[in-house]
């Protein structure tokens, strides 16, 4: 008979994904960033951060799975974790579309535990949904500067999650650069320039990773003179089961926003 799985999570979103899959009593370690659902994450131990992983806290804890991935934990971290752990999970969503493949991935890491199939076809089935619900709808092009950072200020290349999460309301983020599977390209560091606000219809803060508030917004505004709104990260940003919830928040955002 197989031995129950050890998991420890290094992925905030996929945390949440393993708990919504019924694994709440397999998950064994975390990040701090996993914070949802807070009720059933309170009581797992954490592990450090997702760049800042502390690894003896790790092998105490005798994983049999730890869960990684690749734009969110650094590679020297998994290399050494491939070195005492029996299965290091390698998780790489680029779109919305792909979170059906990463439920399915998870279903079959630990399909021993019961119930996990049908949890992951469900979720596959809300997600399927959403995304013809939101893509049914009709959304103006816009080119939106999606900032993640301040001093300096960091933005999104197009071909990140987010990119292509915003796409799907029809909003292009600008500058328009690519940055490639990894690295920092990927979240390329921008200046406030009359020739890349010209390009631009509104600014979007998320709320994530930094904390982004009214204050910002307003100051910003009124420094560049185009429409500054904040929008939730996590909802844009966290793949796995949030991403159905982040389908019709995105809908609902920019029907509201009436850019």
């Amino acid at each position: 008979m197989q031995d129950a799985p050890r998991i420890v999570s290094l992925v905030p979103s996929i945390t949440e994904l393993l708990i919504d899959l019924g694994l709440r009593e397999h998950v064994v370690g975390r990040t701090g960033f996993c914070i949802h659902p807070a009720d059933a994450v309170r009581d797992i131990p954490k592990v450090g951060g997702t760049k800042d992983v502390n690894l003896e806290k790790i092998r105490r804890l005798a994983p049999t799975h730890v869960i990684v991935n690749v734009d969110e934990n650094r590679l020297p971290d998994v290399e050494a974790l491939r070195e005492c752990v029996p299965h290091v999970v390698v998780t790489h969503p680029q779109a919305p579309q792909d979170n059906e493949a990463l439920f399915r991935q998870m279903a079959a890491q630990f399909e021993s535990v019961p119930g996990v199939q049908e949890r992951a076809q469900t979720l596959c089935k809300q997600l399927d949904d959403a995304l013809a619900a939101l893509t049914a709808q009709r959304f103006a092009p816009r080119r939106v500067l999606y900032l993640i950072w301040q001093d300096p200020w960091m933005s999104v290349a197009r071909d990140t999650y987010i990119s292509r999460t915003l796409a799907l309301v029809n909003w292009h983020t600008m500058p328009d650069v690519y940055g490639g599977e990894q690295g920092a390209a990927r979240y390329p560091t921008i200046k406030f320039s009359e020739a890349l606000m010209a390009d631009v219809d509104a600014v979007l803060l998320s709320s994530e990773p930094y904390r982004f508030g009214e204050n910002h917004a307003d100051a910003l505004e009124r420094q560049i003179g185009k429409p500054v709104l904040l929008i939730d990260g996590e909802m844009t940003s966290w793949y796995g089961s949030r991403a159905i919830a982040g389908l019709d928040y995105l809908g609902r955002f920019a029907r509201d926003a009436a850019l």
